[in-house]
């Protein structure tokens, strides 16, 4: 079993970041925290038709008392849906994201769900099938999974502030932003994001030759407005911790902004995130305690500082292996100022064994504030 400790406390601040620890967070006690993550889950049919071995051992954990899951609902070799299209491909899975759905239900606490590449953004792709057209997709995603706006679902369905509800009355096209939502617990700010991988929808949409998904004005105007929209979700949800006094703050997608494989040449890009991560590194910085951004997209449990420079853990080489010698640092990916008070996880994929969730402990009257360690429930040595 993998285990991490951010020690706040031993980051090396530069410039005038305060960060927050048990030490300096004002106030009374604050009830601790503790949330299962996963995410690229399910990869496979033996997966999904064995679920019961994830939601059993994350419901029968006791100290759990929400989920997050950071999107990817099938691999990148496996069909949509075909939502939207008739007649649907004969490549497509009609049922599958219902069956999904019904599997997350089955997880006795509130379940904050946030949409991955593989459901809507690459189903244009030959590799999978050519299955579905991606709006199409996002909106049959967005239907499903969240059929309550304000609410998440899973066996309780707890209130969350959703940007569907909460949009600038200047930004109307925001309120299709259902799957963008915020919330407080234990003083510490939670918001989700639709950031996804394949470059944030960056890459055009194609499945051969006359292929009927590809459009690229459509594929711009979504990419455009989505964008704009989590910009605006991001600072509002920065603003609304500031306000609430919150003394740390998670964020989740499933886009790994740093992925070293997409960085690489061939590899699919990382530019399409290059607003994302500056205005993440401007507010992070601006709000000063610790902040926290879950991932999934590149399967490999890690966790590293991705705008610290004096984070050595992200070093990898032109061709994205890792190795220091000619290397970049993650850092230097996107044009970002430094900020040690970032961290992030990207969690365990089911294409890895041992199969395991996260389990983050978050405990404001600890120096170290969030723990974690991952629980294996299946395939364990």
């Amino acid at each position: 079993m993998k285990r991490g400790v951010l020690f706040l406390a031993a980051m090396c601040a530069l410039g005038s970041v305060s960060l927050i620890t048990s030490a300096t967070i004002a106030g009374p006690p604050v009830n601790p925290l503790t949330i299962a993550v996963f995410g690229d889950w399910p990869y496979s049919g033996d997966l999904k038709t064995n679920a019961n071995l994830l939601y059993n051992s994350v419901n029968n954990d006791p100290d759990v008392s929400l989920v997050i899951h950071v999107g990817d609902i099938h691999s990148g070799s496996q069909p949509c849906t075909g939502a939207g299209l008739n007649p649907p491909p004969a490549t497509a899975k009609p049922t599958y994201d219902q069956e999904i759905f019904n599997i997350f239900q089955k997880f006795n606490d509130p379940f904050v769900y946030t949409p991955g590449d593989n459901e809507w953004t690459d189903c244009h792709k030959t590799k999978e099938g050519a299955s579905g057209a991606p709006l199409n997709e996002l909106a049959y995603v967005r239907q499903l999974f969240f059929p309550v706006p304000g609410f998440t679902i899973g066996g309780v369905q707890m209130p969350v502030t959703s940007q569907a509800l909460a949009f600038d009355k200047s930004d109307p096209a925001d309120a299709q932003f259902v799957e963008n939502v915020m919330w407080q617990q234990s003083n510490v700010a939670f918001v989700t994001l639709n950031v996804p991988g394949s470059n944030n929808d960056g890459l055009p949409w194609s499945g051969g030759t006359g292929s009927p998904f590809l459009n690229e004005p459509a594929r711009v105007q979504e990419v455009t407005q989505r964008n704009a929209a989590n910009l605006r979700w991001l600072k509002y949800a920065f603003t609304q911790a500031k306000a609430k006094k919150a003394a740390a703050m998670v964020i989740a997608i499933q886009a790994d902004m740093w992925d070293p494989a997409a960085h690489a040449p061939n590899g699919d890009g990382l530019n399409g995130y290059d607003e994302f991560v500056k205005a993440l590194a401007d507010l992070a910085l601006a709000f000063g305690g610790p902040v926290l951004l879950l991932n999934g997209d590149t399967h490999l449990y890690e966790t590293d500082r991705p705008l610290d420079p004096t984070d050595r853990t992200g070093c990898v080489d032109t061709t994205g292996l890792t190795g220091c010698t000619g290397g970049a640092y993650l850092s230097t990916f996107h044009t970002a100022p430094a900020v040690p008070n970032l961290t992030r996880i990207t969690v365990q994929g089911s294409t890895n064994t041992p199969n395991e969730w996260l389990k983050l402990n978050i405990d404001l009257n600890s120096p170290t504030v969030f723990t974690f360690e991952n629980v294996c429930y299946s395939a364990c040595s």
